[in-house]
């Protein structure tokens, strides 16, 4: 674990923080521990420093997997957030839990303000139930027990909110609910993202060619938060609620649409043109991306515009004696997509009521240190910097290539103009050898254009 923690601290992540005390490190201290095994398999010696030192924890903890079976989801979003809330209770020093949950969490609602819901089903009875059930069993009647969730994550962290609610007479909680957590916005630089997740897989689909249709509404707001945003909120909540201690816990939801909302429709425009200045290395097809809503449109697209090419494109691998991958890709591309099609084809309107009331309490000095304050979001700016993110960060591609970038579109944008001019002289010829019709309107359009050519012959030689 101290490798891990070393590999960790060497990320260009940290450089800022490096500059400053270059021995940042030393006061990280990494604790073994295993979310799924009882006492969360924390040894006895760390148990003792951790309830004799402690003053704050940030709960963060969880899978993010939409898919995760529910047993395994519940175990790590629900009982292990039940064990840490029970080893908080015997800390001394504690003075703020602060719990990282999703504003989908209720998103069976419309309209979500900053309290905690009643819980789909008890927390506890569902864990004793599910505690004797075969796998099989617990993957058939997932549907039912989730019911108008879209999945288990969001199922899970409802009912971890829950768990903690009810420990919130014992401790100084506070929530954070973040929305689709994207690239950074101004720290510890603009577009870091180091990971596949949310919105950065599907946006370096898009940039490389890939992907050329998503099923989304294009008017529906993309309630995209930077993670800088959110971990500035969420230390600022850790601040308000060790030194107010509120009565109750206190929930704040972190979200822009609200506040700064921007479209998926305008999303797909900005990605589109960022990646066509900024393109992706060794790119599969030209940037071109189209957002509909219309179920069958989207099916059209994907046969024409995804699997046609996919294996036009595995037969070429399979003659030139490689292994075929791009039918593979595209399955895991519009599985990936599907999960996000929930949410990216409808509105939610969140309570920011909290939100406000802690920024309110800031001071002016430590409101721009800890700035959460997304009405100053420029999205064209920040979308534009989120691409160069996944092409810097995630690909690790270097900005030096760039001008090689744009030379490799430049041919695959002539390949495809060959293309498509072949294809049509294919379908043309062979509508003129099965149909009179079609002769007969060639045989017109050549001879306007012959007789064009007599005349302009003739009026030059008038001419001159």
């Amino acid at each position: 674990m101290q490798e891990r923690v070393s590999v960790m601290m060497k990320c260009k992540l940290f450089d800022r923080v490096r500059e400053d005390n270059p021995d940042f490190h030393q006061k990280i201290v990494p604790i073994s521990s295993e979310l799924t095994q009882p006492g969360l398999a924390i040894s006895p010696e760390d148990v003792e420093r951790l309830t004799s030192c402690i003053n704050i924890i940030f709960h963060c903890a969880a899978t993010i997997r939409f898919d995760e079976p529910l047993k395994h989801a519940l175990q790590l979003n629900v009982m292990a957030t039940q064990q840490l809330l029970s080893l908080a209770q015997q800390m001394h020093h504690l003075q703020a839990f602060i719990h990282i949950s999703t504003a989908y969490a209720n998103c069976n609602r419309r309209h979500i303000d900053e309290i905690i819901y009643p819980p789909p089903v008890e927390p506890k009875k569902l864990i004793d139930s599910l505690e004797w059930m075969e796998d099989s069993i617990v993957r058939d009647i997932t549907p039912r027990l989730i019911g108008d969730r879209p999945n288990t994550y969001t199922y899970t962290k409802a009912l971890a909110e829950c768990v903690v609610q009810k420990e919130s007479g014992k401790l100084s909680i506070g929530i954070i609910r973040p929305s689709i957590v994207g690239a950074s916005w101004q720290e510890p630089f603009p577009g870091w993202i180091d990971n596949y997740n949310g919105p950065s897989g599907v946006f370096i689909a898009a940039g490389k060619g890939i992907l050329r249709t998503m099923r989304a509404n294009n008017d529906a707001v993309a309630d995209l938060i930077p993670v800088d945003v959110v971990i500035n909120l969420t230390l600022a909540a850790g601040w308000y609620t060790a030194v107010h201690r509120p009565k109750t816990a206190l929930v704040y939801n972190c979200t822009t649409g609200g506040i700064n909302p921007f479209h998926w429709g305008e999303i797909e425009h900005h990605v589109m043109s960022s990646f066509k200045r900024n393109p992706l290395e060794q790119a599969f097809r030209r940037p071109n991306a189209n957002i509909t809503s219309n179920y069958l449109m989207n099916q059209y697209w994907i046969l024409v515009s995804h699997k046609f090419p996919a294996l036009i494109y595995d037969l070429y691998l399979r003659l030139s004696g490689q292994k075929p991958q791009m039918m593979r890709i595209f399955n895991r591309l519009h599985k990936a997509i599907g999960l996000l099609e929930y949410f990216s084809s409808q509105d939610w309107q969140w309570n920011s009521e909290n939100m406000n009331m802690l920024m309110s309490h800031l001071s002016p000095e430590d409101r721009k240190t800890f700035n959460f304050d997304v009405r100053q979001l420029n999205w064209p700016e920040y979308i534009e910097n989120y691409c160069i993110g996944t092409k810097k960060y995630v690909l690790n591609e270097d900005m030096s290539d760039i001008p090689a970038a744009r030379q490799h579109l430049r041919k695959l944008r002539n390949i495809r103009y060959t293309f498509n001019t072949l294809l049509l002289v294919f379908i043309w010829r062979v509508f003129i050898a099965r149909s009179q019709m079609a002769r007969n309107i060639w045989y017109f359009v050549v001879s306007l254009c012959f007789k064009f050519l007599s005349y302009f012959r003739a009026s030059s030689t008038l001419t001159n």
